[in-house]
């Protein structure tokens, strides 16, 4: 194992050295909570990929292809989907707004009055799903060191925090970069193909598995619906992935980059199912289908390439953590913190340099309180279900509402987000965490409170809307973005 050590330390070390690369671009605002809107279609599209892409895509794809067969692709296929749809139908909008965050977009977009809740509900989100990122570096750890499970949080955790306290959105973007091809070649080139190989090829796959296996609709259409629901609609609204969408250098660079990423994602699913289903043939009776990644990797691959496919799990695990960090941090910061305190701006040069510094400690604290929590808590699944759930059941009608809806008012989204949000909560407490009902009902609640309270309400100021679409066909002043509307108040 001396040599899969060696892999793996290589690349956190890589990592760690990036994130300082990156701090030393990172000189204001913008460079750090957006890479100064700046990324080219390469990188834009490479690190979109990485993000979407994390533990639950690898780990957990592969196990649900393990216990379903080719169906199991469909948890990542609707993640694919909806960066698809993002990317064709909304990312060139959402990139010429120049805001930092989705709470940012409502106020321009309503007229100021629906960020702290709004931020709340989104800050709740990102922190759970930094929280089942970080706790899946327990199982990577444990098959590599055989590591104690916090030491794992602990040790996986400080490395992300490290370096997206040292760069912010730069040293997110240039590891994520690197973690994308660190996972191309560890999933796609060598694993999918021994796996495959391992297996007998797929004519000894179809002979020793049942044909539900092989069946595109195996895992049934109620779960295909409610991954529609939860992660092809949570793809259209989250702020980890919007925070990405602002980051591109060009309308153009958000769509077609974000439709590559998206397309990318169609293939990662489909691989890690068959990579599942020849676990399945090499390990028919693992105690759990979540142990069919660690497993095939540790008993089948050679010396050297298991090092690199378990580094590209931890890239995996990487992305969407660091990813999700800086999410949780700037909602913090920006939709929450400045706007309680209610603090004076001051001139450009002193903001710019505090601005810098105060992110900085956000995704420090926000860091210590996603590893201590990931610490507390057991069941991945549930906390990631917990975070799709309010995500989807509080934000999504009137996020889209307000992109779609002329008519929808700022009464009407306070509402929607309560409803929607309170909804979900009581259903999961109700049904329980992992029913379909609560984001089924949460979601239809949440609409029918939109719909029915803007037109009970007057309509948003003109003034308002006017500015709103001048920030939509950017033609808005960025500079104004952390308070997008006082010029209407």
């Amino acid at each position: 194992m001396a040599v899969d050590y060696t892999v793996i330390v290589v690349y956190l070390a890589g990592m760690l050295a990036m994130g300082w690369w990156g701090m030393r671009r990172a000189r204001s605002k913008s460079d750090f909570l957006v890479a100064g809107r700046r990324l080219g279609p390469v990188m834009y599209s490479g690190t979109m990929a990485a993000i979407v892409l994390g533990g639950a895509s690898t780990i957990g794809g592969v196990g649900l292809g393990y216990q379903y067969g080719l169906s199991g692709a469909w948890m990542v296929f609707t993640i694919g989907l909806g960066l698809l749809a993002l990317s064709v139908f909304f990312s060139a909008r959402i990139a010429r707004l120049k805001v930092y965050t989705v709470s940012e977009m409502l106020d321009l977009r309503y007229g100021g009055r629906a960020g702290v809740i709004s931020g709340v509900v989104m800050w709740a989100y990102t922190l759970m799903l930094a929280v089942t990122s970080t706790i899946a570096y327990a199982t990577i750890f444990d098959v590599l060191f055989d590591m104690n499970r916090t030491v794992a949080i602990v040790l996986g955790g400080s490395i992300v925090v490290a370096y997206s306290t040292l760069g912010g959105m730069w040293s997110i973007t240039l590891t994520d970069m690197v973690q994308f091809v660190v996972k191309t070649i560890g999933v796609l080139l060598l694993l999918l193909p021994i796996a495959v190989v391992k297996a007998g090829g797929f004519g000894e796959m179809k002979a020793k598995l049942p044909t539900g296996y092989f069946d595109p609709l195996g895992i049934g259409g109620e779960t295909i619906f409610t991954y529609v629901l939860i992660y092809t609609f949570g793809m259209l609204i989250g702020q980890d992935i919007w925070q990405r969408v602002f980051t591109a250098g060009s309308d153009r660079t958000a769509k077609w980059g974000g439709t590559v990423a998206g397309t990318y994602c169609l293939g990662y699913a489909l691989a890690g199912a068959v990579i599942g289903t020849a676990a399945k043939v090499l390990y028919p009776n693992l105690g759990s289908a979540d142990d069919a990644f660690a497993t095939i990797v540790k008993d089948e691959l050679p010396v050297g390439v298991r090092g690199l496919v378990l580094a590209a799990a931890l890239a995996a695990v990487m992305s969407t953590s660091s990813g999700a960090l800086i999410a949780c941090a700037t909602v913090a910061n920006n939709d929450i913190w400045s706007k309680l305190r209610g603090a004076v701006r001051r001139d450009a040069g002193e903001e710019q340099h505090d601005e810098v510094r105060g992110n900085r400690a956000f995704i420090l604290v926000m860091g210590v309180a996603v590893i201590v929590t990931a610490i507390a808590l057991n069941n991945v699944v549930e906390a990631l279900t917990v975070a799709y759930n309010l995500l989807v059941g509080g934000l999504l009608v009137p996020i889209l509402g307000g992109l779609l809806w002329k008519r929808g008012t700022a009464q009407g989204a306070l509402a929607s987000v309560a409803v929607g949000g309170l909804a979900v909560v009581g259903l999961m407490a109700t049904y329980g965490i992992l029913a379909n009902e609560p984001v089924y009902y949460g979601l239809l609640s949440s609409l029918v409170a939109y719909v029915t309270v803007s037109l009970a309400t007057p309509a948003t100021d003109a003034a308002v809307l006017a500015a709103w679409r001048e920030r939509l066909a950017g033609r808005g002043a960025p500079e104004l973005a952390s308070e997008p509307v006082a010029a209407h108040q």
